[in-house]
């Protein structure tokens, strides 16, 4: 059984139509990247998944309930965590604080502790490596380092599903290679599916998602394996926005790949 399905998901605002009739499953475990230009849907989509907006059309299936009209506390519950492209943590609280929240309101909401979530916020502390600021206010550390402070509270939140939004906008090259090791390794230590929102940074997509789902103009385009994703035509004519030669882009896409190994 799949672990998230999303039947005919239809957003609208007005007469805009956001997201248009797009179908995608989840295994569990999977770890796929979700890939578009500016404006074709994509944060959308990721609300809809969350619960932050309610789809006009369709169903969101997680594992095995119809979430589709649960507010966002209520999917949190379930196993479903989202991290969000600018991270907002509580800034007077410690860093330790923020990630045992996450802990209080996820899959072992009704099961742990306020003690028992700070224990499992020492752990992801660690794993992020925060170690030496679990005890400093949010509010004061570099963004990189609340990027990592949110993704901890989101795995302390135990899920099954881990929603990213754009992780790794505004790093440089080393932090973001570094960033996708790290989300590969949690995905394989904590045993959840992810879904990573990437917008033009190819090195991310190529380095990290085994499968890529293009969206364009609020519909899915491709969804298939990375390098065959990237290479498809309709994918290279919308991100150039004309006809282009196939090798070419691909020697383009795959040359931060070999630029940061050298």
């Amino acid at each position: 059984m799949s672990l998230l399905k999303l039947e005919n998901i239809t957003k609208r605002f007005g007469g805009l139509v956001a997201v248009d009739k797009v179908n995608l499953e989840i295994q569990p475990g999977e770890l796929i990247g979700i890939v578009g230009p500016n404006g074709s849907g994509k944060t959308t989509l990721f609300n809809v998944i969350s619960g932050v907006y309610t789809p006009e059309e369709g169903k969101v299936i997680f594992d095995g309930t119809d979430i589709t009209q649960f507010p966002a506390y209520k999917r949190a519950p379930l196993g479903l965590g989202r991290t969000f492209q600018i991270p907002r943590p509580f800034s007077s609280a410690s860093v330790r604080e923020n990630v045992a929240i996450g802990a209080m309101f996820g899959t072992l909401a009704d099961h742990v502790s306020v003690d028992g979530s700070l224990e499992i916020a020492d752990r992801y502390i660690k794993l992020v490596g925060l170690e030496a600021h679990k005890d400093k206010e949010a509010g004061g550390l570099t963004p990189v380092e609340k990027k990592m402070v949110e993704i901890a509270r989101a795995l302390a939140m135990k899920p099954k599903l881990l929603l990213m939004d754009e992780a790794m906008a505004g790093m440089n090259p080393n932090d973001i290679d570094n960033m996708v090791q790290f989300i590969k390794r949690i995905k394989e230590e904590e045993g959840i599916a992810i879904v990573s929102m990437v917008e033009h940074i190819m090195r991310a997509v190529v380095g990290l998602a085994e499968r890529v789902m293009v969206m364009n103009f609020g519909a899915k385009l491709v969804d298939a394996k990375t390098e065959e994703a990237l290479t498809d035509p309709r994918v290279i004519e919308v991100y150039l926005g004309r006809p282009h030669d196939e090798k070419t882009w691909k020697s383009e896409v795959w040359k931060e790949e070999k630029d940061s190994d050298g």
